[in-house]
């Protein structure tokens, strides 16, 4: 076991804008207790891609402090580094997360992305434990260093000190809390030359653009943004508006045709998605837009063109007037199995207690993949990690969900895509990389095309954001078909992100 403690160094840092703001009136409750840091490293190998990987992971935690240099939060960390590298600016470092908000980075470490990964049953519920465990050979490692964060409030990471909930549970607070936290791990590990890439799922997404655009404007300069499956704008679910139907009819049509429900199921996914995306964008637009004034033949003929992309009865698309939420379809798909289908990951079906309600009883693809993720992940930890804790991990905080500050840029919900795009206009050599899967019905494709296709970028930069498909869902690496074409979709974006930077150095 070895302890680091932060560095007199950090005091300037202390100073900075990142430093999280102190309590406006003094802290009415006892100040909670306040661990030193810690870290814990273990030796490992793995082998990706032919080549075998020695590396070290420390788990470990690192102290946020207020404008007073007051510890207020303690946040969690699972860094894999490798091993030999004489040069660190030659060897890149990827800061990882989940979303929620209030989602600890479990599910994204353990999916393949760190060096080890939970064997599942593919788009099928897997059986109780034991669970097993085996080195990815999908990992990310072999591309860069890897650093998975737990927010505050998740896994291992509290609050401490006079530290309050209101100090970390919003958009911004949020932001500024993982800045900070990467700025400490820079410090500590001397990481500052290396290239810096972050890679954040579902609301991760939404943290790293607004992270990108804090970052670049603090000093920051960041080399790649991964984003898996995104949520960039907030207000595309304002009530009346029909964008939501829009976006999720591509998702439908590829779901359908996953479970064979087609009328003439195409044999090929890429191209009839092509298809469902002009027609959601032209005569199903067109006649939402003309709502209640939509006269009954359009209305019919429109209906027999949606069954032919979603499989869902005619009479029934006439009922709904054309609009289909993602409940309703997770609920109407299977109704004749009396099956439901799961919202993360449309793969997923299980039986459907009650096949006359409009509301859902559970997640299929969230309940048969919940245990797994946790009981893994509390094994690893003591078992190859060796970290013990008399602590239990979180994997997911209710109270950071339910008391979530929704405010950003001085609007009531937040849009970030604007963010992505003023970090790239800043930093004209910064490329995303936008990863989708075709059966997430969290947060379908479709919208996030469109929320990355409106921050009038120009062309120059338009070039440098990348669209990949997958054939699964929200959390991607659930397929192992998936996790591999993911794999060799990272290695591309890396090798090209680094390969253009080197270009520009040469210039």
């Amino acid at each position: 076991m070895h302890r680091h403690i932060a560095l007199s160094s950090l005091c300037l840092l202390l100073l900075s804008p990142l430093a999280l703001a102190a309590p406006a009136k003094p802290a009415h409750h006892a100040p909670l207790p306040i661990p030193k840091e810690r870290a814990v490293s273990t030796q490992h190998s793995v082998t990706i891609d032919g080549h075998t990987i020695r590396y070290t992971a420390t788990a470990g935690t690192i102290l946020l402090r207020n404008k007073k240099n007051q510890p207020i939060a303690s946040m969690f960390y699972v860094a894999y580094t490798e091993d030999g590298v004489h040069n660190l600016a030659h060897r890149p470092v990827t800061f990882l997360y989940n979303g929620g908000p209030g989602a600890a980075s479990n599910w994204i470490q353990m999916g393949g992305l760190g060096p080890y990964r939970v064997n599942m049953t593919n788009g099928g519920p897997t059986p109780p434990a034991p669970y097993s465990i085996t080195p990815s050979h999908y990992s990310l490692l072999n591309d860069s260093d890897l650093v998975f964060i737990d927010a505050v409030g998740t896994g291992y990471s509290r609050i401490v000190g006079t530290g309050t909930g209101k100090m970390f549970w919003g958009v911004d607070q949020d932001v500024k809390s993982f800045a900070q936290f990467i700025y400490r791990y820079l410090d500590k590990y001397n990481r500052w030359q290396s290239p810096k890439f972050l890679y954040g799922e579902s609301y991760g997404t939404t943290r790293s653009a607004a992270l990108a655009d804090y970052l670049q404007d603090h000093g920051v300069a960041l080399n790649g943004v991964i984003l898996q499956s995104s949520v960039l704008n907030y207000f595309d679910w304002m009530p009346g508006s029909i964008n939501k139907y829009i976006f999720y009819l591509p998702s439908f049509a590829a779901i359908a045709w996953y479970h064979h429900k087609l009328p003439d199921r195409p044999a090929h996914l890429a191209p009839f998605v092509q298809q469902a995306r002009e027609f959601a964008a032209g005569p199903y637009e067109q006649a939402l837009w003309q709502g209640d004034t939509l006269p009954k033949s359009q209305l019919d003929a429109l209906a027999r063109q949606m069954h032919r992309f979603t499989g869902l009865p005619v009479r029934y698309l006439e009922r709904a007037d054309l609009r289909v939420t993602a409940a309703h379809f997770r609920k109407e798909l299977l109704l004749p199995e009396r099956e439901h289908i799961g919202r993360y990951d449309a793969r997923f079906a299980a039986a459907d207690g009650n096949p006359v309600s409009s509301r859902n009883s559970f997640d299929p693809s969230s309940q048969f993949t919940a245990a797994p993720f946790a009981s893994a992940f509390q094994w690893y930890l003591r078992n190859i990690l060796k970290y013990d804790s008399n602590r239990h991990y979180k994997e997911e905080s209710n109270q950071a969900f339910n008391t979530w500050d929704w405010r950003h840029d001085h609007r009531s919900r937040p849009y970030v895509a604007g963010n992505l795009a003023a970090a790239m206009r800043k930093n004209p050599y910064l490329r995303v990389l936008s990863e989708n899967g075709y059966f997430d019905l969290a947060t379908p494709f479709f919208e996030t095309e469109y929320d990355l296709r409106q921050v009038r970028l120009s062309a120059r930069l338009r070039k440098h954001i990348t669209f990949a498909y997958f054939k699964s869902g929200h959390m991607i690496y659930l397929n192992p078909h998936a996790l591999r074409a993911m794999h060799a979709v990272l290695n591309s974006f890396y090798h090209d992100t680094l390969q253009a930077d080197a270009r520009g150095a040469a210039h």
